[in-house]
C-alpha cells in the first residue's frame, strides 16, 4: 500500500463523510505541556472513523455483488460504519455482534436498517458466524480491520491532520485491530516524513504492544477492558506490516487512568468522547509518551457508553 491508496480512498469517499476539524484544546494543552489537537472523528458520521473504511470498501464493490449484500463482524463502531454506509449505498447489509455487546451501538447498528445477529456469539466466534453466513448467502464480507480498502479509507484520518498541520511532531491514534493506525501511520509519515506516530491501547489488551515488542503477531485471551473498541485478541497482518514500517511505538495505559482521563476530557472539551478515542490523551496523563511541542490526538469515535460515566 502507498500513500496515492489513501489519497484515491479520500476521493472516492469525499462525498459520502465528513472531513471532521482538527480543534486545539487549551485546556489539555496546559495540562500536557504542548500544543494538542484533537482530530474529532467523534464527530465524523455513526459516531467514528470506521465509517470511512467501510465506505471505501462498499463503493469498491460490483454491482452484482452489491446486489448480494454485505456481511460484518464488529463489537460496535464496524458494525455503524458498515450498517450506515450500505444504507446510503442502498445495499443490504447484517452485522454479527457478540452477545454483551453495548446495548447503544447495537440499537443504533440497527437503527441504520443492518439486521443483527448476536444469538449464540462470542467475540471470537463472530468471524466464523460472519463467514458462514457469507457462504450461504453470497454476501461480501467487510472486514473490520485487515483489508486494504478499509485500510486505507481509515488512513484519510492521517491524510488530513498531514494537510492541515504539517508541523504536526507527533501523532497518537488509539489501536485496535490496527487499521486506523496502519492507514494514519502511512498517511501522516508520507507527507511529513519526521512526524512521530505512536499507538496507545488498553493495559488488558496490548497485543498490538506485545507484537510490535517481540517482532511478530501476539494473540492474546479476549480482553476486559473499558475501552471496548480495542476488544481485540490480535493485530491484522497487513495492518502489522504497515505498523512496523511506520509506527515509532505502541504503548499501553490502565483502564483507571483511561476513565479518569475521558471524563476530564469530556467536561474540559464539551466532546463526547468514547473511552477507546480517549485513548492517546491517556497515554500522556500517564506519562507513557514524552510529548514534543505539536501532538495531533486521533479521538477515533463518540459512541459511549454513557453508564461509565457514573463509575
Amino acid at each position: 500500500m502507498t500513500l496515492d491508496d489513501v489519497r484515491a480512498a479520500a476521493e472516492r469517499i469525499r462525498p459520502w463523510v465528513h472531513r471532521t476539524p482538527l480543534l486545539p484544546s487549551a485546556a489539555l494543552s496546559a495540562r500536557f505541556g504542548c500544543e494538542v489537537r484533537l482530530k474529532c472523528e467523534n464527530l465524523q458520521k455513526a459516531g467514528a472513523f470506521k465509517i470511512r473504511g467501510a465506505m471505501n470498501a462498499l463503493l469498491q464493490l460490483t454491482s452484482e455483488e452489491r446486489s448480494r449484500g454485505v456481511v460484518a463482524f464488529s463489537s460496535g463502531n464496524h458494525a455503524q460504519g458498515v450498517a450506515l454506509a450500505a444504507r446510503l449505498l442502498g445495499i443490504r447489509a447484517t452485522i454479527v455482534m457478540p452477545e454483551g455487546s453495548v446495548a447503544s451501538k447495537v440499537a443504533a447498528t440497527e437503527g441504520y436498517g443492518a439486521t443483527v445477529v448476536q444469538s449464540g456469539v462470542t467475540s471470537a466466534t463472530r468471524g466464523d458466524k460472519a463467514r458462514q453466513i457469507a457462504e450461504e448467502t453470497g454476501a461480501s464480507i467487510i472486514p473490520p480491520f485487515d483489508d486494504a480498502r478499509v485500510i486505507a479509507g481509515a488512513g484519510t484520518v492521517g491524510l488530513e491532520i498531514a494537510e492541515e498541520w504539517p508541523d504536526a511532531e507527533m501523532v497518537l491514534v488509539p489501536v485496535g485491530g490496527g487499521g486506523l493506525i496502519a492507514g494514519t501511520a502511512l498517511a501522516a509519515t508520507s507527507l511529513i516524513p519526521a512526524v512521530r506516530v505512536v499507538g496507545v491501547e488498553p493495559a488488558a489488551g496490548n497485543d498490538a504492544e506485545q507484537s510490535f515488542r517481540s517482532g511478530s503477531i501476539v494473540e492474546i485471551a479476549p480482553p476486559k477492558t473499558i475501552a471496548d473498541g480495542a476488544r481485540t485478541t490480535a493485530i491484522g497482518e497487513l495492518n502489522f506490516a504497515i505498523i512496523r514500517e511506520c509506527v515509532d511505538d505502541i504503548v499501553s495505559v490502565d483502564d483507571e487512568v483511561l476513565l479518569e482521563t475521558m471524563k476530564f476530557a469530556i467536561y474540559r472539551t464539551k466532546l463526547l468522547i468514547e473511552a477507546t478515542g480517549a485513548l492517546g490523551l491517556a497515554a500522556l496523563a500517564a506519562g507513557r509518551v514524552r510529548p514534543p511541542s505539536r501532538v495531533a490526538i486521533v479521538i477515533s469515535g463518540g459512541n459511549l457508553d454513557l453508564s461509565l460515566l457514573c463509575n
